[in-house]
């Protein structure tokens, strides 16, 4: 039976894949999001940022897709999904004020008939005072946190088992049913469960960056490829195949969560703490490294990659950003290029390369791989994206 769902958030990087999954699946989907330009673009079937499949996705389903700001999106469906950013203050304190705030107008809106699924990452006993701030109006409430990866939303979709939990036994039923449509796997969790494992999941994914990130930089000590040494470190041995490359570990998600965890424990959650220390501090470090063998005012660096990760075009708490902070206060010559991006300035990666004496491959875009650099240039290739 055909569903209308509204995704609120339905034109951020959360909400806007999921809903075009749901709209596959034959159901309307209203995107429901206060970003007036991207709702524009969807509208005129063009991805409001770069998502594997998305545009394709955008055509073929067009019928079942419609964005904007309109509260009927909201009164008309079946199905309600919050996907909205739930940011992190400084002091690593959750600034949940437009969350609630979102939560208190829904009160006005919503029927006791609609499902409400939150996939919002939040902090634990969130969902706990949404139920009570809406006892009145709906008791069908779950809580089905994303974990899927940025620019390969539409695979895993499909892909991932999705952790499922709710307020009370229908909650879980009806959602349960609706993933069902499109995921092949489900995990039936307490609430309290799932939003420890969101938190959780992308923690450890940056503590491990952070202990890579660290090696790295003992590594440089005896001047030693980490890169080389990890591959023997791994080679037919299953319990270091974890282990991921050295980098820029950044963006809206893995530091937001670890820096939630740390306030969870009143700051005593200490391998999240020296995670945060170790990542934050990886473009210091990897300049300290070149000041000691150059004199950088008398170089010129490259940046190649400015988005967070590889293969997207979202550039939120990216450290390349960090980077050229770093090289600006130093008044060190730098470009910039990144064929994902639209930054000021940027350059073609071909003109980047040939006006650089030394480039950092700050972004690991596929893309890269096939670069041909001068052995007379030095390289700070810390992904080892470049083949030898």
């Amino acid at each position: 039976m055909k569903k209308k769902v509204c995704i609120i958030g339905g034109a951020g990087h959360v909400g806007f894949p999921l809903g075009l999954m749901i709209a596959s699946k034959n159901n309307q989907v209203f995107f429901y999001d206060k970003n007036e330009k991207a709702c524009d673009l969807i509208n005129k079937n063009i991805a409001p940022y770069y998502e594997i499949n998305s545009e394709k996705y955008l055509k073929k389903y067009k019928k079942n897709l419609i964005a904007g700001n309109n509260d009927r999106f909201i009164t008309n469906a079946n199905i309600i999904i919050i996907c909205i950013g739930t940011p992190v203050k400084k002091n690593t304190k959750p600034d949940l004020k437009e969350f609630f705030k979102l939560i208190k107008k829904l009160k006005n809106l919503i029927n006791k008939k609609q499902l409400i699924i939150i996939r919002s990452s939040v902090y634990p006993g969130t969902i706990e005072k949404i139920k009570n701030l809406l006892k009145h109006k709906n008791s069908n409430i779950s809580y089905c946190p994303e974990r899927i990866l940025q620019g390969s939303a539409l695979v895993e979709l499909n892909t991932l088992p999705q952790v499922i939990s709710g307020i009370n036994k229908k909650s879980i039923k009806n959602s349960v049913v609706f993933f069902k449509s499109f995921v092949e796997e489900i995990i039936i969790s307490s609430v309290i469960e799932a939003e420890l494992i969101k938190l959780f999941s992308n923690a450890w994914r940056y503590i491990n960056f952070a202990a890579s990130n660290q090696f790295y930089n003992i590594c440089q000590k005896f001047e030693i490829n980490f890169n080389e040494l990890r591959k023997k470190m791994m080679k037919n041995y299953s319990r270091n195949q974890s282990l991921p490359l050295a980098g820029f570990a950044a963006g809206p998600c893995l530091v937001k969560d670890t820096m939630q965890l740390v306030n969870l424990t009143n700051n005593k959650f200490t391998m999240g703490k020296a995670s945060l220390k170790i990542n934050e501090d990886f473009p210091n470090f990897l300049i300290k490294e070149l000041e000691r063998k150059f004199i950088l005012k008398k170089k010129k660096i490259g940046i190649l990659g400015i988005a967070f990760k590889s293969d997207v075009d979202d550039t939120r708490d990216s450290l390349s950003i960090k980077l050229i902070k770093i090289l600006k206060r130093k008044k060190i010559k730098f470009f910039i290029s990144d064929d994902y991006v639209n930054y000021p300035n940027k350059i073609s990666k071909k003109e980047l390369i040939k006006k650089s004496d030394i480039i950092i491959i700050a972004t690991p875009h596929k893309n890269y791989k096939k670069l041909t650099i001068s052995k007379n240039k030095t390289i700070v290739d810390t992904w080892g994206i470049l083949k030898k």
